[in-house]
Formats: structure tokens, sequence, C-alpha cells
């Protein structure tokens, strides 16, 4: 199939791992390891009918439900003709591609089939580029788990945008009160217990028991979009966007000169698509904060949001606060009692020596319960166990 490539002149092979490089563009983990894996499959199956390697392809390199999309929308178009595999290939957007496929495509198809160009404008030579890209060293891998996220490149804030929707943030569960059977329990479960007595002739030889049903905590996230917090904003959003996506309670809300809920947001499965909807809902992105004003406006509006005293609040803000403190010290009051735990997530404690002198962020420091660092990849891994603490303590 003279499409896919021809396999006696040794074109397969090369497109096969020009392809990989293009899905790891658009954000799923491939590697050398899944490339070798794609052209042994692509051996074993063959390349038609189309439908059956595209197949043995999806198998090997997708890892995840949400990524299949992207792969059989980034498959079509790179196998689409000889010509346009070889300007993926190079790097180079394809001269086929119209205007209308462009504005169909996903932003992660978009963006990996965007041309890559140097400073200047300059284009990249295509051998030392698929070189460049083939792997990243371990000491940039290490760099930018450890660069704060105000600091990066554009190329580079991508990346790390990526890699942080992959870092797990297991919330703790908690005991409810309600019942459900198991194998150990305070309750014995005698309905259970009498029907399995029914096959052992009237014998209690096992007696069943009744356990309390375990649940992640309700989480409630308050993010600040000021100006200051910009690209901090962007990229947790979209850390814990993918980080909660198994929970059945969270709530999240934008906050700047005024609240935005962004829970209907947060309901969209895929993570670019939910920064869009987010995007288009906040009217006051890189304004000023009033803490204070968006959380009366929490209070008054959105109370039920809170689940009793179970709720976990992040607070995702640099306490550069421009509101009045009193009104900031007289919400946070009501809001730690009605939640298990508010901590503060603060990318400020990048700088050593870092104290809460402003007002807001010194109100905000005495009302929260722990205030943690999320300032790099880093800090995100770490996050999940500094929960699990700060909850058994």
């Amino acid at each position: 199939m003279a499409t896919l490539g021809d396999a006696r002149a040794g074109k397969l092979a090369d497109n096969i791992a020009g392809f990989g490089r293009a899905l790891r563009r658009a954000g799923l983990r491939v590697d050398s390891a899944r490339i070798a894996l794609a052209q042994e499959a692509a051996q074993l199956v063959g390349v038609t009918p189309k439908e059956d390697f595209a197949a043995a392809l999806e198998s090997v390199l997708v890892s995840r439900e949400q990524e299949r999309a992207v792969f059989r929308e980034l498959f079509d178009a790179f196998f689409r003709d000889p010509e346009m595999a070889h300007k993926l290939l190079a790097q180079m957007l394809p001269s086929a591609q119209g205007e209308r496929d462009a504005r169909k495509r996903r932003p992660r198809v978009s963006e990996a089939l965007a041309p890559q160009r140097r400073f200047g404008g300059a284009p990249k030579p295509p051998d030392r580029e698929v070189d460049f890209d083939a792997a990243m060293t371990a000491s940039d891998v290490a760099r930018l788990h450890r660069a704060d996220f105000n600091a990066l490149t554009a190329s580079e804030f991508h990346l790390v945008e990526r890699l942080a929707r992959d870092i797990a943030l297991p919330v703790p569960h908690i005991e409810m009160r309600r019942m459900q059977p198991g194998l150990r329990g305070p309750r014995l479960h005698w309905g259970r217990s009498m029907r399995q007595s029914a096959q052992t002739g009237g014998e209690l030889l096992v007696l069943r028991r009744m356990q309390r049903t375990r649940q992640p905590l309700p989480l409630l996230v308050l993010v600040d979009v000021s100006g200051s917090m910009e690209r901090y904003a962007r990229l947790l959003l979209a850390f814990l966007h993918a980080a909660t996506r198994a929970h059945r309670r969270r709530d999240a809300f934008a906050f700047g000169t005024a609240l935005t809920d962004l829970t209907p947001a947060f309901r969209i499965a895929d993570t670019d698509a939910m920064l869009a909807a987010a995007g288009k809902a906040i009217a006051d992105y890189a304004g000023g904060t009033r803490l204070g004003e968006s959380l009366t406006t929490l209070r008054r509006e959105h109370a039920r949001r809170l689940v009793g005293r179970r709720t976990l609040v992040l607070v995702i803000s640099d306490g550069l606060d421009t509101g009045e403190p009193q009104e900031l010290a007289r919400e946070l009051e009501w809001l730690t009692h009605r939640c298990r735990r508010l901590l503060w997530l603060n990318p400020l404690l990048r700088f050593e020596g870092y104290a809460p002198l402003a007002r807001g962020a010194a109100v905000l420091h005495r009302h929260a319960h722990a205030m943690l660092a999320v300032h790099n990849l880093e800090k995100l891994q770490d996050l999940a166990r500094s929960l699990a603490d700060l909850l058994d303590s």
C-alpha cells in the first residue's frame, strides 16, 4: 500500500518512527520501546487493510482511553499520502492540509502537526531535529522537573503541562455512614448469613459482616486567576482536572475580582476541552485578586457545595490579595469551620526564606491548616504524600 510507505524500500519503519514522535508531541507517552513494538506489530499484521494496521499500532502506542481519539485523528492525517508523511517526518505542516481540516482537529493534534521553528524563524535542519525529538537527555528531564513553571519557555511550558497531567493525586478515603457487605466489620449481616446457612442445612458456619463504605474526600478547588498567577492557574487546572477525574464529588471555582463556577467545565472529560471552556467562562482572567469578596459569594450562593465537615478545600493563590483583610478573615473563619482541611497551595514558596508578609497572605496563612508548594513538577508529585500526612494528623 503506497500511501503507508513501501516496506521494501525501508520507508515503513521510518514512517512509524516519525508517527511515534508526532504522538509524543501530542502528549502521548510514546518512547523508543513502544515504537519498536509498533514496528513489530506492523510486520505481523501488515499494512493492508488499513483498519487492521491502525488497530495494531493503537494497541501498543495508546495506554489511556482519553488518548484514543487523538491517536485516530493523528493516524488519519499522518498516513494520508507519502508526501504528507515525508513532510511530517521533517516536522513541517503538510501543504495538502486544508483550513477546514485544521479547524476540526483537536488542539493536541494541531499542536503536534504545527511547524517547529528556531529563534528568528529559521527552519531547523530535519536530521538534527529528529535526533533531538527522539529522546530527551536525563539532565533535560531532571531540569524540567525542578524548573519553576513561571520560568519555562513556551515549548517547555506545553511539555510540562502534559507531564503534569500524568501525576497521580490519590486523595485519602474516609469511612462513610452507610454500610455494605464486607469481610470484616462491627455489625453482622444477618440476611446474608441466613441465606448462607440454607446451603449448609441451617447451620451458621459463616457469619457475614457489614463494613462502612469508603469514598474519597469531597474536593473544593479555589484557583487564583489574577495576573501574577496567570501561568500557574492554567497548568494547575490541567493537573487537578486529570488527577481527580475519578472523583464523584469535586467542585472548582476561579477567583480574581469575582467568583466563577468552573464545575461545569470540570465535568468535561477531555482536559483540553475543559481548559477551553474554563477560558470562556472566566471574565476577569489576569486581573486583580479579591479573595474575601469571592468567598462571600461562595458562602451566599454555593454553601451547599461543602459536604458537612468532610470537604477538602484547596486554595491555589500567591496571597497577593487587594481586598479588605477583615472581610477575608471573616470568610476564612466561616470556611474553616465547614471543611475538614483548608490547604493553601502557594507558588511563592519557590523563594527560599519566603514569609507571608502581605496583608492577604498573612490572613490566609493564619487560617489555613497548612501551606504547600506547587511551583514545579517535583512539588506536584510530593503533593499526594503531603495530603495524606496532613489528613492523618
